[in-house]
């Protein structure tokens, strides 16, 4: 009888102390999930510059050295329901910006594509009202 009492004393002192860890122990943030690149642009393109958009999701700029051509793709942090999402990119060495996408998507927006060897490029857009913009950028 002595064992078993010991046996359960000593069961219940290991219990609690590690429900006391439990308890003690800080809870884990949960880190917001950060959209991924996707590899929308293609084989021989690597991401040179990104930018959170808001809570919404990330827009991604890559680049082919083979190629000469940037790429650009917006990724919602969390595919579903379709919401508006806009991208554009453009040589900063022009006034004219009619590389873009535009409409209603579930994950992601692009890729769209400039020549851009020798030159910056500008880069902007949204995801559900979340903007951002990056103006001569990775010039070269």
């Amino acid at each position: 009888m002595t064992h078993i009492k010991r046996a359960l004393a000593v069961a219940a002192v290991t219990g609690a102390g590690a429900a006391a860890l439990m308890v003690a122990a800080p809870a884990a943030s949960a880190a917001p999930s950060h959209a991924a690149y996707n590899g929308a642009c293609g084989s021989g393109y690597t991401v040179v510059n990104s930018t959170e958009v808001g809570d919404k999701g990330t827009a991604y700029l890559t680049y082919s050295s083979a190629t000469g051509k940037n790429c650009l793709v917006a990724i919602r942090n969390v595919a579903g329901e379709p919401v508006p999402m806009t991208i554009y990119l453009s040589r900063s060495d022009t006034e004219i910006h009619n590389i873009y996408d535009s409409g209603d998507y579930r994950s992601y927006a692009g890729p769209i594509y400039t020549n851009a060897r020798g030159t910056c490029v500008d880069w902007w857009g949204w995801i559900d009202g979340a903007r951002f913009g990056k103006a001569n950028t990775n010039c070269g």
